[in-house]
């Protein structure tokens, strides 16, 4: 691995989180596939040697669970999804040169040999533990199988996770008041003997791992707090039958019923998947032990922020363990929400892939809005709405209308490119183009990509809109060629830069050039190379969307979540989800408003100021809260605020806020807190002032 600038002599692997086989996709779930897709593309434009690779992730308790339900075995339920997702991806242009599973017997081999591995340089161990059992049922209870309550915050919890409190990972043994989710059951801790990684001597090479990482800084700075913690180690069995065996049991000392956690072979399919690649296309072309093992390679995870811990702890505490070689970046996305809501799947308050797709909808459309709205890292909020807008204003009225009415006038007044040659003017800034792209990437950004091809699209509007050339087709017949041929080289250029993200679209107007072969095999020296000289009078690329078009998509958008709730109202229970987009579809309706009032005198009470964070450093030992030295005017006070995981904690200073400065003070993991920020929705969005107010000005 090098820190260089992409391209890169060495080999890339772009990654995306394997989906879990237990659900069908929406598009808050491609957020991801899509934006990986989309980066690795820009990585072969940029001539980076680059195979992109996933697979679905076949193991764990939900897969069991649901199978149960289904009345069909694990293995069936989890390949029948498996099976779906194959098909889906490729509608929406998500272009994998591998797409396996972890049950194929490439994984399987794999996991056992690093496993193996990881036990005889000593980085695995024997321990007793507590483990829910169900004893009327007679049965050991795994992860989902059974829920409490959280022994750190006290809320509601699943067995490997505080899902609705404060987020944190769970070991098994720790819920309190476990009950069986099968039979409803009071259950009791047993002691049971299960393997255990040493995730905790691989602090010091974390820390420094952590400073070598690339990506966005959610992934880089997130673990860091978990390692100042203090590192747990990793319970790496469980107790069912479902997933890869244990290695090892041939003299008996585990249990044969105990199987590898499924984080433990999930990632190890990204490994899979690219050596199945390079079994397909031979070694020469590919070849899979360079990039993670014999040579040097570039791997980059693209993943949903809540497998940030998996990725950035466990899977390169690992890696190292087993020999292998580390990440180079890891892109960690924000979720998506629906028109200011979570997605809810029991409510059918979701657009799914499927849906979209019957819409007879580009795919270009949706993967456009998924990868420039907002940077990668932040949540992104779908409304049909906001989808119009974007559409109709960068793709139909930038995008679309400069290469139409540039290749429409080309063709019409010369069968294609005139005779020239690219001006100073145009060559230069098609240059700008093509440095901003290649540091957007290099920056991780595809916002910034994307941006990159729109830009130079919007100079192409400006450029043609200035120089007139219907006017000087007579006048001056020389400058009208001039202008246009370098309509049509910018025109090219932007096929180019907007090929990673508008795959099929792009293609379409690399056609329309006249250009042969793939504009996905275009290099960024293409953008300058000269056009063809014939070509026919163009299609425009995208259609606008009507008002009315809007409101029918809403129309069925509600009659769906109608549909869904009465037919569950008396049931709200959530089907168990993707564990990698499991918050992302959580139901987090908008409360209702209280039916109690208050008086204005009682408002009046309240002393709300504007103030200016001044510092702001997590709590060691507490997951989500935040200790920030916050500037009210008169003085600056010390308040504790439950933000840690979901801001970038060292870009807080200098954000201003809104203060109740007269709330009782409050002592929080030891740590006196004296007042309170505000913030709204359950990914605490900062209240601030729109305007310059100064720190200390009362809120009225």
């Amino acid at each position: 691995m090098s820190h260089d600038d992409f391209p890169t002599e060495n080999p890339a692997v772009v990654t995306c989180g394997l989906p879990y086989a237990n659900g069908d996709l929406h598009i808050g779930h491609l957020r991801t596939y899509v934006s990986g897709d989309a980066y690795a593309r820009a990585l072969e434009t940029l001539g980076q040697d680059t195979a992109f690779v996933s697979g679905s992730d076949m193991h764990g308790t939900p897969v069991a669970v649901n199978a149960t339900k289904a009345g069909v075995s694990p293995e069936e339920f989890a390949l029948d999804h498996h099976e779906k997702y194959e098909e889906t991806f490729p509608k929406f242009d998500v272009d994998f040169d591998n797409y396996g599973h972890t049950h194929d017997e490439t994984n399987t081999e794999l996991t056992t040999d690093i496993v193996r591995t990881l036990d005889e340089k000593g980085y695995v161990y024997e321990k007793e533990i507590q483990v829910a059992y169900d004893p009327e049922d007679d049965q050991w209870l795994p992860d989902r199988y059974v829920e409490g309550t959280c022994p750190y915050c006290g809320e509601k919890a699943r067995g490997d996770e505080c899902d609705e409190g404060c987020g944190r990972h769970l070991e098994p043994g720790e819920i309190e008041e476990p009950v069986s989710t099968i039979s409803g059951n009071p259950a009791e801790y047993r002691e049971r003997t299960h393997k255990f990684f040493r995730v905790s001597e691989f602090a010091d090479y974390l820390t420094d791992f952590l400073d070598r990482l690339e990506g966005t800084s959610n992934a880089k700075n997130q673990p860091r707090e978990w390692i100042e913690s203090g590192l747990q180690d990793w319970c790496i069995t469980r107790d069912m039958d479902w997933g890869i065996d244990y290695p090892g049991d041939e003299e008996g000392e585990t249990p044969s019923d105990l199987v590898l956690y499924v984080w433990v072979d999930a990632p190890i399919e990204y490994i899979s998947s690219t050596k199945q690649y390079s079994e397909r296309v031979g070694p020469d072309v590919f070849d899979w032990a360079e990039p993670w093992r014999d040579g040097e390679g570039e791997l980059i995870h693209v993943i949903g922020r809540d497998i940030i811990q998996h990725h950035t702890i466990f899977w390169p505490s690992m890696l190292r363990g087993a020999g292998y070689n580390e990440p180079r970046a890891v892109m960690a996305s924000g979720f998506v929400n629906l028109d200011g809501d979570a997605f809810s799947t029991s409510r059918n308050r979701a657009v799914w892939a499927d849906d979209y797709l019957d819409e007879d909808l580009a795919p270009d459309l949706v993967r456009y809005y998924l990868t420039t709205t907002g940077g990668f890292q932040h949540d992104v909020d779908f409304s049909w709405e906001k989808f119009q807008d974007r559409v109709n204003g960068e793709l139909v009225g930038t995008l679309g209308n400069f290469v139409y009415r540039s290749l429409l006038f080309a063709a019409r007044n010369y069968d294609g490119a005139p005779d020239a040659e690219t001006s100073a003017e145009v060559e230069s800034r098609i240059e700008a183009a093509v440095d901003d792209f290649a540091a957007a990437i290099n920056d991780y950004s595809l916002k910034e990509a994307g941006d990159a091809a729109v830009a130079l699209a919007g100079f192409g509007n400006e450029y043609i809109q200035r120089n007139e050339p219907w006017h000087l087709t007579d006048d001056d017949p020389d400058r009208a060629e001039q202008v246009i041929y370098d309509c049509v080289q910018i025109a090219k250029a932007v096929a180019v830069l907007s090929a990673p993200i508008l795959s099929e679209k792009a293609q379409t107007l690399w056609e329309q050039l006249g250009e042969d072969g793939s504009v996905h095999d275009a290099t960024l020296d293409a953008c300058l190379e000269s056009p063809p000289g014939e070509f026919g009078e163009p299609d425009e690329l995208f259609e606008k969307i009507e008002d009315d078009r809007v409101a029918e998509l809403n129309e069925k958008l509600e009659e769906r979540v109608a549909a869904a709730t009465e037919a569950t109202e008396d049931d709200a229970d959530e089907s168990d989800e993707s564990e990698e987009n499991e918050s992302m579809t959580d139901d987090t309706d908008i409360e209702p408003i209280a039916d109690e009032r208050i008086s204005f005198e009682e408002f009046q009470d309240l002393d709300v100021r504007v103030g200016r964070i001044e510092s702001a450093e997590g709590i060691e030992g507490a997951d989500d809260l935040a200790r920030l030295e916050v500037d009210i005017g008169v003085e600056t006070r010390q308040i504790v605020a439950g933000i840690k995981q979901l801001h970038d904690l060292d870009a807080l200073p200098g954000t201003k806020v809104v203060v109740v400065a007269n709330l009782e003070k409050a002592e929080l993991f030891g740590v006196e807190s004296n007042g309170m920020v505000l913030a709204a929705g359950e990914d605490a969005d900062l209240l601030t002032t729109h305007g310059d107010s100064e720190p200390g000005t009362k809120v009225r």
